[in-house]
Protein backbone atom coordinates (compact mmCIF):
# COMPACT_ATOMS: atom_id res chain seq x y z
CA UNK A 1 0.00 0.00 0.00
CA UNK A 2 1.47 3.62 -1.24
CA UNK A 3 1.87 6.04 1.43
CA UNK A 4 1.37 9.96 -0.02
CA UNK A 5 2.88 13.20 1.89
CA UNK A 6 1.86 16.34 0.78
CA UNK A 7 4.33 19.17 1.69
CA UNK A 8 3.15 22.49 0.69
CA UNK A 9 5.60 25.63 1.00
CA UNK A 10 3.16 28.88 2.84
CA UNK A 11 5.96 31.20 2.12
CA UNK A 12 6.16 30.28 -2.01
CA UNK A 13 4.80 32.94 -4.22
CA UNK A 14 5.25 35.69 -1.93
CA UNK A 15 2.41 33.90 0.33
CA UNK A 16 0.52 31.81 -2.55
CA UNK A 17 1.40 29.08 -1.07
CA UNK A 18 -0.32 29.73 1.99
CA UNK A 19 -3.32 30.94 0.38
CA UNK A 20 -3.56 27.28 -1.91
CA UNK A 21 -3.16 25.00 1.40
CA UNK A 22 -6.68 24.65 2.32
CA UNK A 23 -7.44 23.59 -1.38
CA UNK A 24 -4.85 21.37 -1.41
CA UNK A 25 -5.76 20.01 1.29
CA UNK A 26 -9.68 19.11 0.39
CA UNK A 27 -8.23 17.97 -3.17
CA UNK A 28 -6.21 15.10 -1.71
CA UNK A 29 -8.27 14.62 0.91
CA UNK A 30 -11.13 13.59 -1.50
CA UNK A 31 -8.94 11.16 -2.80
CA UNK A 32 -7.98 9.46 0.50
CA UNK A 33 -4.84 11.41 1.44
CA UNK A 34 -4.59 13.43 4.86
CA UNK A 35 -0.96 13.67 5.27
CA UNK A 36 -0.86 17.54 3.89
CA UNK A 37 1.78 19.15 5.74
CA UNK A 38 3.44 22.78 5.54
CA UNK A 39 6.67 23.18 5.26
CA UNK A 40 8.50 24.67 8.60
CA UNK A 41 11.04 27.77 7.30
CA UNK A 42 13.13 28.39 4.49
CA UNK A 43 16.33 26.04 5.07
CA UNK A 44 14.16 23.68 6.38
CA UNK A 45 12.95 21.01 3.62
CA UNK A 46 15.87 18.95 3.61
CA UNK A 47 14.60 18.11 7.31
CA UNK A 48 11.20 17.86 5.78
CA UNK A 49 11.67 15.62 3.48
CA UNK A 50 13.75 13.16 5.89
CA UNK A 51 10.68 12.99 8.37
CA UNK A 52 8.55 12.00 5.36
CA UNK A 53 10.78 9.22 4.02
CA UNK A 54 11.19 8.30 7.86
CA UNK A 55 7.16 8.07 7.92
CA UNK A 56 7.13 5.77 5.10
CA UNK A 57 6.34 8.39 2.37
CA UNK A 58 6.72 6.54 -1.30
CA UNK A 59 5.28 9.46 -2.70
CA UNK A 60 6.14 12.76 -2.21
CA UNK A 61 3.66 16.12 -3.38
CA UNK A 62 5.40 19.18 -3.07
CA UNK A 63 3.42 22.11 -3.76
CA UNK A 64 5.75 25.63 -4.11
CA UNK A 65 7.90 26.74 -6.42
CA UNK A 66 11.23 26.15 -8.29
CA UNK A 67 13.15 26.83 -5.45
CA UNK A 68 10.81 24.78 -3.21
CA UNK A 69 10.39 21.89 -5.87
CA UNK A 70 14.42 21.95 -6.03
CA UNK A 71 15.30 21.79 -2.68
CA UNK A 72 13.28 18.82 -1.96
CA UNK A 73 14.62 16.75 -4.98
CA UNK A 74 17.67 17.43 -3.82
CA UNK A 75 16.74 15.67 -0.49
CA UNK A 76 15.66 13.05 -2.44
CA UNK A 77 18.38 12.53 -4.48
CA UNK A 78 21.18 13.27 -1.98
CA UNK A 79 19.00 10.33 0.40
CA UNK A 80 18.68 7.99 -2.71
CA UNK A 81 15.55 7.34 -1.57
CA UNK A 82 13.10 4.79 -4.34
CA UNK A 83 9.97 7.82 -3.67
CA UNK A 84 7.86 9.27 -6.66
CA UNK A 85 7.16 13.12 -6.59
CA UNK A 86 4.80 15.02 -7.98
CA UNK A 87 4.54 19.10 -7.94
CA UNK A 88 2.05 21.34 -7.90
CA UNK A 89 2.03 25.32 -9.02
CA UNK A 90 3.22 27.22 -5.73
CA UNK A 91 5.72 30.03 -6.14
CA UNK A 92 6.64 32.40 -8.64
CA UNK A 93 7.86 31.26 -12.30
CA UNK A 94 7.17 27.16 -11.41
CA UNK A 95 9.45 26.68 -14.90
CA UNK A 96 10.76 22.70 -13.77
CA UNK A 97 7.18 21.76 -14.01
CA UNK A 98 6.85 23.14 -17.77
CA UNK A 99 8.94 20.08 -18.86
CA UNK A 100 5.91 17.58 -17.83
CA UNK A 101 2.86 15.88 -19.01
CA UNK A 102 1.15 16.61 -15.59
CA UNK A 103 -1.55 18.94 -14.34
CA UNK A 104 0.78 21.06 -12.25
CA UNK A 105 -1.63 24.17 -12.10
CA UNK A 106 -4.74 22.15 -10.82
CA UNK A 107 -4.27 20.93 -7.40
CA UNK A 108 -7.76 18.49 -7.59
CA UNK A 109 -6.57 16.88 -10.91
CA UNK A 110 -2.79 16.44 -9.71
CA UNK A 111 -4.63 14.53 -6.56
CA UNK A 112 -6.67 12.65 -9.04
CA UNK A 113 -3.51 11.67 -11.44
CA UNK A 114 -1.39 10.72 -8.01
CA UNK A 115 -3.99 7.98 -6.51
CA UNK A 116 -5.07 6.98 -9.93
CA UNK A 117 -2.94 5.72 -13.36
CA UNK A 118 -0.07 7.63 -13.93
CA UNK A 119 3.45 7.21 -15.70
CA UNK A 120 6.78 7.51 -13.70
CA UNK A 121 9.59 9.49 -15.58
CA UNK A 122 12.92 9.35 -14.50
CA UNK A 123 14.33 12.46 -14.67
CA UNK A 124 18.08 14.16 -14.69
CA UNK A 125 19.19 16.64 -12.19
CA UNK A 126 22.26 19.06 -12.24
CA UNK A 127 25.19 19.08 -9.79
CA UNK A 128 27.16 22.44 -9.78
CA UNK A 129 30.74 21.60 -7.96
CA UNK A 130 33.39 24.26 -6.67
CA UNK A 131 36.56 24.12 -4.18
CA UNK A 132 33.87 24.79 -1.13
CA UNK A 133 30.87 22.09 -1.99
CA UNK A 134 28.47 21.95 -4.24
CA UNK A 135 23.98 22.32 -4.81
CA UNK A 136 21.84 19.91 -7.02
CA UNK A 137 19.81 21.92 -9.36
CA UNK A 138 16.14 20.92 -10.93
CA UNK A 139 16.25 23.39 -13.54
CA UNK A 140 18.98 25.82 -14.40
CA UNK A 141 22.02 26.74 -12.60
CA UNK A 142 22.98 30.63 -13.84
CA UNK A 143 25.87 32.97 -13.82
CA UNK A 144 25.83 36.40 -14.67
CA UNK A 145 22.63 38.59 -15.66
CA UNK A 146 20.61 35.85 -13.70
CA UNK A 147 22.04 36.38 -10.54
CA UNK A 148 21.74 40.32 -11.14
CA UNK A 149 18.48 39.96 -11.86
CA UNK A 150 17.98 37.48 -8.64
CA UNK A 151 19.56 39.94 -6.16
CA UNK A 152 17.09 43.10 -7.58
CA UNK A 153 14.17 40.17 -7.47
CA UNK A 154 15.34 40.25 -3.59
CA UNK A 155 15.48 43.91 -3.35
CA UNK A 156 11.98 43.95 -5.36
CA UNK A 157 8.43 45.45 -4.27
CA UNK A 158 5.55 43.46 -4.23
CA UNK A 159 4.46 42.03 -7.64
CA UNK A 160 4.25 38.55 -7.67
CA UNK A 161 4.16 35.57 -10.85
CA UNK A 162 6.21 36.01 -13.65
CA UNK A 163 6.03 39.84 -13.74
CA UNK A 164 8.60 40.21 -10.76
CA UNK A 165 11.17 38.11 -12.84
CA UNK A 166 10.43 40.28 -15.80
CA UNK A 167 10.65 43.81 -14.29
CA UNK A 168 13.64 42.76 -12.35
CA UNK A 169 15.22 41.49 -15.86
CA UNK A 170 14.31 45.23 -17.40
CA UNK A 171 15.79 47.09 -14.93
CA UNK A 172 19.08 45.05 -15.34
CA UNK A 173 19.02 45.05 -18.75
CA UNK A 174 21.11 48.40 -19.81
CA UNK A 175 23.36 48.61 -16.24
CA UNK A 176 24.54 44.87 -15.57
CA UNK A 177 27.87 44.50 -16.56
CA UNK A 178 29.01 41.15 -17.85
CA UNK A 179 31.57 38.60 -16.71
CA UNK A 180 34.29 36.79 -17.87
CA UNK A 181 35.17 32.95 -18.16
CA UNK A 182 36.75 29.91 -19.97
CA UNK A 183 36.46 26.70 -20.52
CA UNK A 184 38.13 24.89 -23.82
CA UNK A 185 37.77 27.87 -25.69
CA UNK A 186 39.99 31.08 -24.75
CA UNK A 187 38.52 33.82 -21.95
CA UNK A 188 35.56 35.83 -23.11
CA UNK A 189 33.00 38.26 -22.16
CA UNK A 190 29.58 36.94 -22.03
CA UNK A 191 25.95 39.03 -20.55
CA UNK A 192 25.25 35.53 -18.73
CA UNK A 193 25.83 31.70 -19.16
CA UNK A 194 22.89 29.15 -18.14
CA UNK A 195 23.19 25.41 -17.64
CA UNK A 196 19.93 23.82 -18.61
CA UNK A 197 18.26 21.15 -17.22
CA UNK A 198 14.66 21.95 -18.41
CA UNK A 199 13.70 24.08 -21.45
CA UNK A 200 12.54 27.18 -19.39
CA UNK A 201 13.23 29.67 -16.42
CA UNK A 202 12.19 33.20 -15.30
CA UNK A 203 8.46 32.40 -15.54
CA UNK A 204 8.72 33.21 -19.07
CA UNK A 205 11.71 32.56 -20.90
CA UNK A 206 12.50 29.70 -23.22
CA UNK A 207 15.93 29.71 -22.05
CA UNK A 208 16.81 26.32 -23.90
CA UNK A 209 14.41 25.26 -26.62
CA UNK A 210 15.60 21.64 -27.68
CA UNK A 211 16.75 20.61 -23.46
CA UNK A 212 15.16 17.35 -22.50
CA UNK A 213 14.91 16.49 -18.78
CA UNK A 214 15.73 12.93 -19.40
CA UNK A 215 18.65 12.74 -22.06
CA UNK A 216 21.29 12.65 -19.76
CA UNK A 217 22.34 16.04 -21.03
CA UNK A 218 22.29 20.20 -20.03
CA UNK A 219 22.51 22.40 -22.58
CA UNK A 220 24.87 25.39 -21.99
CA UNK A 221 23.59 28.42 -23.66
CA UNK A 222 26.05 31.33 -23.70
CA UNK A 223 24.78 34.82 -24.43
CA UNK A 224 27.78 36.76 -25.55
CA UNK A 225 28.96 40.14 -25.03
CA UNK A 226 25.85 42.16 -26.13
CA UNK A 227 25.63 45.82 -24.64
CA UNK A 228 23.02 48.65 -24.25
CA UNK A 229 19.84 48.61 -26.45
CA UNK A 230 21.15 45.43 -28.51
CA UNK A 231 19.85 43.79 -24.99
CA UNK A 232 16.32 44.96 -25.43
CA UNK A 233 15.25 42.47 -28.47
CA UNK A 234 17.66 39.81 -27.48
CA UNK A 235 15.24 39.88 -24.33
CA UNK A 236 12.26 39.68 -26.35
CA UNK A 237 13.15 37.19 -28.49
CA UNK A 238 14.16 34.90 -25.32
CA UNK A 239 10.45 34.78 -24.30
CA UNK A 240 10.01 32.11 -27.40
CA UNK A 241 13.34 30.78 -27.81
CA UNK A 242 13.48 32.52 -30.72
CA UNK A 243 17.36 34.23 -29.31
CA UNK A 244 19.24 30.68 -30.02
CA UNK A 245 19.55 31.88 -33.50
CA UNK A 246 21.22 35.38 -32.96
CA UNK A 247 24.70 35.18 -33.64
CA UNK A 248 26.38 36.05 -30.55
CA UNK A 249 24.44 33.39 -28.70
CA UNK A 250 26.04 29.93 -28.29
CA UNK A 251 24.29 26.45 -27.37
CA UNK A 252 25.92 23.67 -26.47
CA UNK A 253 25.17 20.42 -25.11
CA UNK A 254 27.28 17.74 -23.04
CA UNK A 255 27.24 16.16 -19.84
CA UNK A 256 29.62 17.92 -17.99
CA UNK A 257 31.14 21.39 -18.28
CA UNK A 258 34.43 23.00 -16.53
CA UNK A 259 34.62 26.37 -16.15
CA UNK A 260 37.19 29.37 -14.75
CA UNK A 261 36.01 32.72 -14.49
CA UNK A 262 38.16 35.94 -13.71
CA UNK A 263 37.02 35.86 -9.71
CA UNK A 264 34.90 33.41 -7.49
CA UNK A 265 31.59 33.68 -9.01
CA UNK A 266 28.16 33.62 -7.41
CA UNK A 267 25.31 31.66 -9.21
CA UNK A 268 21.75 31.06 -8.91
CA UNK A 269 20.15 27.27 -8.67
CA UNK A 270 16.41 27.57 -9.05
CA UNK A 271 15.97 31.22 -8.31
CA UNK A 272 18.47 30.85 -5.02
CA UNK A 273 21.40 32.72 -4.71
CA UNK A 274 24.76 30.72 -4.09
CA UNK A 275 28.44 31.94 -4.31
CA UNK A 276 31.48 29.84 -5.20
CA UNK A 277 34.23 29.25 -3.09
CA UNK A 278 36.50 29.04 -5.98
CA UNK A 279 37.31 30.37 -9.52
CA UNK A 280 36.80 27.27 -10.70
CA UNK A 281 33.24 25.30 -11.51
CA UNK A 282 32.58 22.27 -12.41
CA UNK A 283 28.58 21.72 -14.04
CA UNK A 284 27.70 18.31 -15.06
CA UNK A 285 24.30 16.12 -15.18
CA UNK A 286 23.22 13.21 -13.02
CA UNK A 287 21.07 11.19 -15.04
CA UNK A 288 17.66 9.82 -14.25
CA UNK A 289 18.10 10.61 -10.65
CA UNK A 290 14.39 11.62 -9.81
CA UNK A 291 11.14 9.29 -10.12
CA UNK A 292 8.29 12.04 -11.48
CA UNK A 293 4.86 11.47 -11.40
CA UNK A 294 3.19 12.52 -15.15
CA UNK A 295 -0.05 11.83 -16.82
CA UNK A 296 -0.19 8.46 -19.25
CA UNK A 297 1.78 9.71 -22.97
CA UNK A 298 -0.71 7.79 -25.52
Amino acid sequence: MTRTVVLVNPAAGRGRGARLFPRVSAAFNSVGVSDVRRTRAAGEEHRDVQDALHDGADTLVIVGGDGTWSKCAAAVAEARAPVAMAFVDGGTGNDFAKNLPAPSRNPEAMARLVTGTHTVWHTDMGRVEHAGGGDWFLNVAGFGFDVAVLEDMVRGGRLTGPSVYILAALRQLLRYPGLTFSDAAPARRAMMLVLSNGMNFGGAFRIAPTAQITDGLLDAVEIGDIRGLARIPLFARALRGAHVRHPLVRSTRGSEFAFTFDHAPSYEIDGEWRQSASREVQVRCVPQRLRVICSPVP
